[in-house]
């Protein structure tokens, strides 16, 4: 953990028109991920009402559509494009990557599935795994040369409070081994989200990219669709936030010209969040979530998985 904290005038209920209330964001080209739905819908409306070019990454098309114009007339941003994208499909990702063309300043890994029934890609990764983290990780390296060519661009990688009692379990992160838990494996995506904030950050840093982990906060969205009504009755008293406060963070750290250069680190509520405190259950960031040694060999297995799903 970085020993100065980074504090902003925001905070749990600031939203995400507050975080770019003033901010000019024209000329810049913005992707967010899962953009038709829930907090990414309030992301990418930010950036649009900032003048930004917006891309509205998305698995259904048509809602994906309806969204951007709705954002669009909302904004008079008439610069609000979609492009299919199912980060559990890594082909899907590699056409992506390959039909992107132009620089890059902005993006936001949203997308995510949460607490699914045991479900595998093709390549037999566990799901939550291959969606929220390695379709991501594809992504943004895929687009690592847009980035740079940017000159000075920021990702932003969703975590989660879930994060805290999940350390990655590097010799199964597929559950071939253990028994399938639903929501230990979405917890051990999101602490791999954080770790790949780490090191990418570390090693983009020269490029002029910054990279940096949020916690959105707890948000009534349809990320939680497979929660049971026992889930819920285990799962802390959260205080949710509306959408448009779920994408303050996000935006914050796309957006917010202060944080220019500041990376590698993870937020929350509008701040860089504090080392987790069992006195504090629901604040906080891990050790094992921002621990360098694990990112980087996170990002070796990453590259394994990938490289050996490639066709021969």
């Amino acid at each position: 953990m970085d020993a100065t904290r980074v504090t902003t005038p925001f905070d749990a209920r600031s939203t995400a028109a507050d975080v770019v209330a003033g901010v000019d964001l024209s000329g810049q080209r913005a992707i967010v991920t899962g953009a038709s739905s829930g907090i990414g819908v309030e992301t990418a409306r930010a950036l649009a009402t900032a003048g930004a070019e917006v891309t509205l990454a998305v698995r259904d098309v048509r809602a994906g559509e309806r969204t951007a114009e709705e954002i669009g007339a909302g904004t008079a941003n008439g610069l609000i494009r979609v492009m299919p994208l199912n980060l559990s499909d890594q082909r899907s990702v590699a056409a992506f990557v390959a039909s992107w063309e132009g620089p890059l300043h902005i993006l936001v890994n949203n997308a995510g599935v949460s607490a699914t029934p045991e479900m595998r890609t093709p390549e037999g990764w566990e799901l939550q795994f291959a969606t929220n983290h390695l379709g991501h990780f594809a992504l943004a390296t895929g687009l690592h040369r847009a980035l740079a060519a940017a000159g000075r661009s920021r990702v932003v990688s969703l975590s989660s409070i879930a994060h805290v009692q999940a350390p990655m379990v590097f010799e199964d992160v597929n559950f071939r081994e253990r028994p399938y838990d639903r929501l230990l494996a979405y917890g051990e995506s999101k602490t791999a989200t954080a770790l790949f904030a780490v090191e990418a950050n570390r090693r983009w840093a020269e490029d002029g990219i910054t990279v940096n982990a949020a916690n959105p906060g707890a948000v009534a969205t349809n990320l939680g669709r497979h929660l049971t009504e026992e889930d819920y009755a285990q799962l802390p008293a959260f205080d949710f936030k509306t959408p448009e406060q779920g994408a303050a963070t996000s935006v914050l750290l796309a957006a917010w010209p202060q944080l220019g250069g500041i990376g590698g680190r993870y937020f929350e509520d509008c701040d860089q969040a504090p080392r987790h405190s069992p006195e504090e259950p629901l604040r906080g960031v891990a050790d094992h979530a921002t621990d360098p040694a694990a990112a980087a060999r996170l990002w070796q297995v990453s590259l394994d998985m990938l490289g050996d799903a490639q066709p021969a």
